[in-house]
């Protein structure tokens, strides 16, 4: 089913000729039931004209219809498609032609959260909000039942099979992961819907996650898994920049010659300065005076 153009008339021009047809069709009837001088009888040929003019001008006004801006009325003929019309005002067509309007108006949803599985396994809550418009009228009203419908249940379908191709958080480098590739997800979303939504003539403008976060069962669990991965990695990033400070510490002391540091002491030294640098509290220097014999 595709799309085809049909040319309408312009409804105002064609309503003033149905007054006019109309208003002479009744001076006709008027004119008819007076009594002929001659045979003291109606005129039948007044009175026939005027009831036929009456029920074409009648029949005429059925084929006016008005299609607004961003609105397509789809036309057919008893079950047969015949075309669609999207010039803007009031239109006529064939009378006996059905008129579906269709608007092709930009809209928008959310849709529910949505409980699934993501790609470790762990229950997750999702909601998206879909951008989306009808660009094929035919195609919306004959190929699916109710497109609104379709768009609704195809975009739940579409969530859940996204939501389960990516982890919650990114594992590795370069992993796609839904809290931290917003974009690419989005991408993919979309995708998903405008491969889904094709046959029902909707275009799918844009597509973004609006809720995202652990089912509530597993919310606790998860945080502190999360402020774990945040501690290691911060352990990590200090001892790696204690050990580095270490380093250039006996470096220095070696090139100037401040002090002669046997394999021993250089290994107290670096134990206490690891101590000093990895530390999570301030350290109390000891200070060793000697003693007094």
């Amino acid at each position: 089913m595709k799309e085809l153009p049909l040319r309408s008339l312009p409804g105002i021009p064609f309503l003033l000729a149905v007054l006019v047809v109309a208003v002479f069709a009744a001076w006709l009837f008027v004119s008819g039931t007076h009594l002929d001088p001659q045979t003291g009888t109606p005129s039948a040929t007044r009175l026939v004209g005027g009831v036929l003019l009456g029920a074409l001008a009648f029949l005429s006004l059925i084929g006016l219809y008005k299609v607004e801006p961003n609105q397509a009325a789809v036309l057919s003929l008893f079950g047969k498609y015949v075309g669609t019309v999207k010039d803007n005002g009031l239109r006529w067509n064939n009378p006996f032609y059905a008129k579906r309007k269709v608007s092709m108006r930009v809209r928008n949803f959310e849709s529910g959260k949505l409980k699934v599985n993501e790609l470790d396994g762990s229950p997750i809550e999702i909601a998206a909000v879909i951008v989306w418009q009808v660009v094929d009228a035919s195609e919306a009203v004959y190929n699916v039942d109710d497109y609104e419908s379709f768009v609704h249940i195809q975009t739940e379908s579409a969530v859940r099979t996204m939501a389960t191709s990516y982890p919650y958080d990114q594992h590795e480098d370069g992993q796609i992961a839904l809290r931290s590739h917003a974009a690419e997800v989005s991408q993919h979303l979309k995708d998903e819907l405008a491969e889904r939504l094709a046959d029902a003539g909707v275009q799918v403008l844009d597509a973004r996650i609006s809720h995202l976060a652990y089912a509530p069962e597993i919310a606790q669990a998860m945080l502190q898994r999360q402020q774990a991965n945040a501690i290691i990695a911060a352990r990590t990033r200090i001892v790696a920049g204690a050990v580095g400070m270490v380093e250039m510490a006996l470096a220095e002391l070696q090139k100037n010659g401040v002090v002669q540091l046997d394999e021993e002491r250089k290994a107290q030294m670096v134990s206490n300065l690891l101590v000093v640098l990895c530390g999570e509290r301030a350290t109390q220097p000891i200070v060793n005076a000697g003693t007094i014999y």
